[in-house]
C-alpha cells in the first residue's frame, strides 16, 4: 500500500522550514509557544496556532515516513561493535601514556 506524498501547496513557508517545526515540536516535547519563540530568534515569524496545524497535518505522515523506512546493516553496526570492543577490552594507555596503576 503506498501513500501519496506529502504535499506543501498554498503553504507560505518552504518544506524544509515546516518539516524542522514539526520535527522540533515532536522530537523535543516542547510547547507550541516555545517552537514559536526558537523560530521568532531565527527571524521566522509565525503563530503557535500554525504549529499546531502543522503538527496535525503533518506528524502523522512523517512518522509514517520514519517507520517504513528500515535501519541499513552498516548504519548502527560498526558503532555497537567498538563500544562492545572497547568494554570488553579496554586499553591499557591512552594516547601513547601509560595509565597510573592503583597499587
Amino acid at each position: 500500500m503506498t501513500c501519496a506524498p506529502i504535499s506543501y501547496k498554498r503553504h507560505r513557508f518552504p518544506p524544509e522550514i515546516i518539516a524542522h517545526v514539526v520535527w522540533l515540536y515532536h522530537r523535543f516535547s516542547l510547547s507550541l509557544r516555545e517552537v514559536e519563540e526558537m523560530l521568532l530568534e531565527r527571524g521566522i515569524t509565525l503563530s503557535y496556532e500554525t504549529i499546531r496545524k502543522w503538527g496535525i497535518k503533518f506528524g502523522p505522515a512523517y512518522t509514517r515516513q520514519l517507520r517504513r523506512k528500515r535501519a541499513q546493516s552498516s548504519d548502527i553496526w560498526d558503532v555497537v561493535a567498538w563500544v562492545r570492543t572497547e568494554l570488553r577490552f579496554p586499553q591499557t594507555h591512552t594516547f601513547g601514556f601509560m595509565r597510573p596503576s592503583r597499587t
